[in-house]
């Protein structure tokens, strides 16, 4: 025993136990035997086992528990780190060795550990060691259960077929690891034939030679093989595996598997657990399927199966989780589900998948999990789930959900905790007084009717930690008891409501809510005074606070603030943005567009160096463009827009900020040259110029911005024609070059044809000349094109009818001539695009082939005479024509005028019908 007590006192001695998970260990406490992870034989009390495993948290994706952050923070605390010490090699008697889930550093196993030959248990995976897999592992003959996942790279040796009593082994790779397993490596791991479980997840193919598809044996001797794990491995699916018939558990997840799914599988029928989620399988769900009576666990989610759900799904009676989700099935949910009375988890969530929630629901008594998310269901689903008893995580989230709610429907709801029934057309109507039969941890139920007073209810939440009640219609002011109730909530959102009333600063001070967003209510007053230091989300934009932004940003106590995301865009705000940023450190977006801050931005902004977005348009600032920001090397949104900033653009922008994606400098006052190192910002996808005094030459240098010539959209800000829209949320990317209402001069330069992924052009109300470029039909992403009110001169380019894309052209008031390219885009488009020009031809009503005739008269008796009507008519229009009609040919001012009256009278006229 003394000799134990010091082995292990000083194995302790090297380890780094940050949580002193090992305080027991000392030398006061004699008996080993009663120390922490330490088991010992009850005849000869030598020690046996040591369990000094860290076990991770079990969250599954499919539960999003605010928990999960602590509890995953927690289990990182408490790894062990530090050195394995050869101390351990004195335990004789040790036949169990737990290191898994600590850090040791991404050493290599010890050696010492290869011969510890009374092994008949060890687990080093996810505990931070890294290299080969060892030739010596072969010397630990009695290994029964062997785990070394996640950590090791390099081939699986061969010796590892000397361990012929292994009935668990796992060498699961990671996802960083170069760790492969190939066709001779599963000849020596066929060599145990006592395996039972046998995970080879993760694992590269790498290095390999892959027999033909496989070109693999068609039998491997693992007949005694019960769980096979070959999980993201990259096109792996070997036909071997379906003579394994008693294999019992089958995982093949993430492989990347193409088609239909594989027929071998229905051989399998002591399945009891298959995952073949996230491949990319094509097809129906095959009926097949649906007569492996045995499964418990089948996960086909993430695919791209398509059809419905056959009826033969109520055969499955001994079904335990069933996920279907994310994948492309529709029609309706059978009836027969109400056979699988066992069913825990049910998860049918992103398909497409219609109609009413069928009363067979009532049936599963059993079921803790059900995700609808994202389909076309309809009906009322809680007059259907009412019976569910012990439903704890309930996602209905964007569906066609519509009724009335009342508590008798919510009565049953014993077990509820997680809700999340956010985007339908639900109401709720309970009374003044209800108090739910259940406790909440999440509750999502945004753009549901709940009234217009603030849910009184919400206050016998007591461990409510996810609030989402936005755009419900609450018109009420927030309660005192409500922050005072969930000071420590995780998640807050009561945006798109009418709140109104002011935050209480008094209350603030004892507030922990990591997420808060009041966006878009109508609350007043000053903004709060946070004492917060821990918040990392805060919207309060669109709303009516008013005053200086100094006691919010700068009266903070000497603790940084944390958060990463602040809001305060569209308010009142007004005076200086003051002069105390290097309190917020972590500020990773900030807005405080739309309000009426003036003077020039402080210099401690230049402290935000983790910043990548910066939003300060429509404000009154002034000043030189903020050289300080080239500090700031991670930012990807820049938005100055519409203030009062004068100077030129600096060069700068393009040497310091080339993450840059959007930069909007428009409406201010910018002057000189746009700078040329512009050209080397390659992610740039919109540049917006716009309304300055910028003067010279456009760049022919724009087709170096390479990220307008991909074919991709990402969202921005876009101005077309003075308006402003909003991408927000779509998929792909928006590029833009906007640099209209200038004073640029000069020619289009030819080499912005090469951007044939740039969606919107804007160069118009400036001073070019020259001709359009002939190649601009190559622009074939092209939606949006605005050249009019230039000097631009000549035809119009016959390719720019490849312009397939285009829905916006305006090439009015040049000085183009011609007639307008023939096709099938641009007679599509309204005459008044292309007046102001010497243009004819469609859509123009000026036909090109037309002359005016005069017509002769042949009457004799007029043939000497004088028609006087005719002289008076023809001075008349003489006269008329060098008064009014001439000047507009000789002053282009005088033109302009006219035209822009003619259209004003012309859309005038559209909006009368």
């Amino acid at each position: 025993m003394k000799d134990a007590n010091y082995a292990l006192l000083t194995f302790r001695q090297h380890l780094i136990d940050p949580t002193n998970r090992l305080s027991s260990w000392n030398v006061s406490n004699t008996n080993c035997c009663n120390w922490v992870g330490v088991i010992c034989s009850d005849v000869t009390s030598h020690v046996l086992q040591l369990h000094l495993n860290n076990s991770q948290p079990y969250f599954p994706n499919k539960y999003p528990i605010y928990k999960y952050k602590e509890a995953h923070e927690a289990y990182e605390k408490s790894k062990f780190s530090g050195k394995i010490n050869a101390s351990l090699i004195e335990l004789k008697h040790l036949n169990h060795l737990d290191l898994s889930g600590n850090n040791f550093g991404g050493v290599e196993i010890p050696n010492f550990i290869w011969v510890m030959k009374s092994l008949n248990y060890l687990n080093l995976s996810n505990a931070g060691f890294y290299g080969k897999i060892p030739h010596q592992i072969g010397n630990l003959s009695n290994l029964l259960y062997l785990d070394l996942s996640n950590g090791f790279n390099g081939k699986i040796p061969y010796q590892i077929g000397n361990l012929t009593n292994l009935i668990h082994l796992g060498v699961q790779g990671s996802d960083d690891d170069d760790h492969y397993v190939c066709q001779e490596s599963l000849q020596w791991l066929s060599s145990l034939s006592h395996i039972q479980y046998l995970d080879l997840g993760n694992l590269s193919l790498r290095g390999c030679i892959l027999p033909t598809q496989y070109n693999q044996p068609s039998s491997l001797n693992f007949s005694s093989l019960v769980t096979l794990d070959f999980s993201r491995i990259s096109y792996f699916a070997p036909k071997w595996i379906f003579g394994l018939r008693k294999l019992v558990s089958l995982q093949m997840e993430s492989n990347n598997i193409q088609g239909s799914i594989m027929n071998g599988i229905q051989n399998l029928t002591l399945l009891e657990n298959l995952d073949l989620s996230n491949n990319e399988f094509s097809s129906s769900i095959p009926v097949w399927l649906y007569n492996l009576q045995h499964l418990k666990f089948l996960n086909l989610g993430g695919n791209n199966l398509f059809g419905t759900i056959s009826d033969a799904m109520g055969n499955l009676t001994s079904m335990v989780q069933l996920d279907l989700s994310f994948n492309q099935l529709k029609g309706r949910i059978p009836s027969s589900i109400g056979n699988l009375d066992s069913m825990l988890e049910l998860d049918l969530q992103g398909n497409a998948i219609r109609g009413e929630l069928l009363r067979s629901f009532g049936n599963l008594s059993s079921l803790q999990f059900l995700g609808l998310y994202k389909n076309q269901l309809s009906g009322n689903p809680f007059e259907i789930l009412r019976p569910l008893s012990k439903l704890s995580v309930l996602v209905l989230e964007r569906n066609l959900f519509q009724g009335i709610v009342k508590e008798d429907d919510l009565a049953n709801l014993t077990s509820l905790q997680y809700c999340y029934a956010s985007e339908n057309n639900l109401t709720l109507e309970v009374g003044s007084n209800w108090h739910p039969s259940f406790q909440l941890y999440e509750l999502g139920m945004s753009s549901w009717q709940i009234g217009h007073n603030f849910p009184s209810w919400i206050q016998t939440q007591k461990d409510l930690h996810y609030l989402d009640i936005s755009n419900t219609g609450i018109t009420d002011f927030i309660p005192l008891w409500f922050w005072e109730t969930f000071s420590n909530a995780f998640y807050l959102n009561f945006s798109h409501n009418h709140i109104h009333g002011e935050i209480v600063s008094s209350l603030t001070k004892s507030i922990s809510i990591k997420t808060i967003d009041l966006s878009s209510n109508h609350l007043h007053g000053k903004l709060p005074y946070l004492f917060n230091d821990s918040l990392s989300w805060l919207d309060l934009s669109n709303n009516s606070f008013s005053g200086s932004l100094t006691e919010f940003l700068c009266n903070r106590q000497s603790k940084p603030m944390q958060s990463s995301f602040l809001n305060l865009a569209s308010n009142s705000l007004s005076g200086e943005i003051p002069d105390c940023w290097t309190m917020w450190p972590n500020l990773v977006d900030l807005n405080l567009q739309n309000n009426h801050f003036v003077g020039n931005l402080p210099f401690s902004m230049s402290s935000l160096t983790e910043l990548q977005t910066l939003h300060i348009r429509k404000n009154s600032l002034s000043g030189i463009f903020p050289n300080f920001l080239k500090k700031a090397k991670k930012l990807i949104f820049l938005d100055l827009g519409e203030n009062n900033f004068t100077g030129n653009v600096p060069t700068l922008i393009g040497k310091e900020l080339l993450n840059l994606k959007i930069l909007s400098l428009r409406s201010n006052k910018f002057s000189g040259h746009i700078p040329k190192e512009i050209c080397d910002m390659i992610y740039l996808q919109d540049l917006d110029l716009a309304n300055n005094n910028l003067n010279g030459n456009i760049p022919n240098c724009l087709d170096h911005l390479s990220a307008m010539m991909l074919r991709k959209r990402i969202s921005s800000l876009m101005w077309v024609k003075g308006i402003g829209i909003e991408y927000r949320n779509i998929l792909g990317l928006v590029t833009n070059v906007d640099l209209s209402d200038n004073n640029l001069s000069g020619e289009i330069p030819r080499e912005i044809t090469n951007l044939d992924g740039l969606i919107y052009l804007n160069i118009s109300k400036n001073q070019l000349g020259g001709e359009i470029p002939p190649n601009i039909g190559n622009m074939r992403s092209l939606e949006s094109i605005d050249i009019s009110r230039n000097q631009i001169s000549g035809e119009i380019p016959s390719t720019m009818s490849n312009l397939s894309f285009l829905n916006k052209l305006d090439l009015s008031y040049n000085l183009l001539e011609g007639k307008v390219p023939t096709g099938t885009q641009l007679q599509t488009f309204e005459a008044s695009n292309f007046v102001g020009n010497n243009l004819c031809g469609s859509p123009l009503p000026i036909n090109c082939s037309s002359n005016i005739e005069i017509p002769n008269d042949d009457q004799e008796d007029d043939e000497h005479g004088v028609d006087w009507f005719f002289v008076s008519m023809t001075l008349g229009f003489v006269v008329g024509f060098w008064i009014v009609v001439a000047p507009l040919f000789m002053f282009r001012s005088w033109r302009l005028t006219y035209y822009d009256f003619l259209d004003g009278i012309w859309y005038k006229l559209n909006s009368c019908w």
